[in-house]
């Protein structure tokens, strides 16, 4: 997978709104991501719904 860097130095990226507190790239003060960009995917085979969606950016604490 490819390495998306910070934004802006780790502050939020307003464009990219996240809630899972989980992950290393969550800003943490607000709902949003502190990465440039990120990378979404898919789990299955024919995606339907948004459930079958993924953030490929993901990274546990």
């Amino acid at each position: 997978m490819e390495t998306y860097t910070s934004w802006q130095n780790g502050d939020a990226n307003h464009c990219i709104a996240c809630t899972v507190h989980q992950c290393v790239h969550h800003y943490g003060k607000e709902n949003y991501c502190s990465l440039g960009r990120i990378q979404v995917g898919t789990h299955e085979n024919n995606p339907t719904e948004d459930q079958c969606t993924d953030c490929k950016s993901f990274s546990r604490k």
